[in-house]
């Protein structure tokens, strides 16, 4: 899991402009480009530290004993990222995974993507979100297709 740019940023800043009134309330003399030096390494210090504790996983069965499905989820709006998608399908299991796919040139949502999830929540939510409104779009979930290898075919 990554930190988001903007995230570290937007602490920058924050960490800089509360060196600035800290510095003018002193009476100290900081210059604008040392307080954004030491907002950078206290941002730094606060993604290190803060970022471990979010990957830890919370008591969710495991992967390994547990199987999955992968779902085709179509009709996406464009607008849907994963992580609405995971919430819309987190409801009826353990989602493992969400790929929504990208136009390669452009780098828009192409309006369909995979969840892969729990086998009983993958039936579960194929069950309760097909032709079901999503952001005024209505969904087409079954399951995906197997992707064939192409390095194994003969031509």
């Amino acid at each position: 899991m990554k930190t988001p740019l903007s995230l570290s940023i937007i602490l920058t800043i924050v960490c800089a402009v509360v060196l600035a009134v800290l510095t003018a309330l002193t009476g100290a003399k900081l210059s604008a480009p040392m307080a954004m030096s030491i907002g950078s390494i206290i941002t730094g210090l606060v993604v290190a530290f803060v970022r471990p504790s979010s990957i830890v996983p919370k008591s969710e069965p495991s992967s390994s004993s547990e199987s999955t499905q992968t779902l085709y989820v179509g009709n996406l709006p464009y607008r849907a990222n994963e992580t609405a998608v995971r919430e819309l399908f987190a409801q009826y299991g353990h989602v493992v995974s969400v790929r929504l796919l990208k136009d390669k040139h452009t780098g828009k949502r192409r309006g369909f993507g995979f969840v892969e999830m729990s086998e009983e929540g993958a039936l579960e939510a194929q069950n309760a979100l097909n032709e079901q409104e999503f952001q005024h779009r209505t969904l087409k979930v079954r399951p995906a297709n197997e992707r064939k290898d192409h390095s194994l075919e003969e031509d």
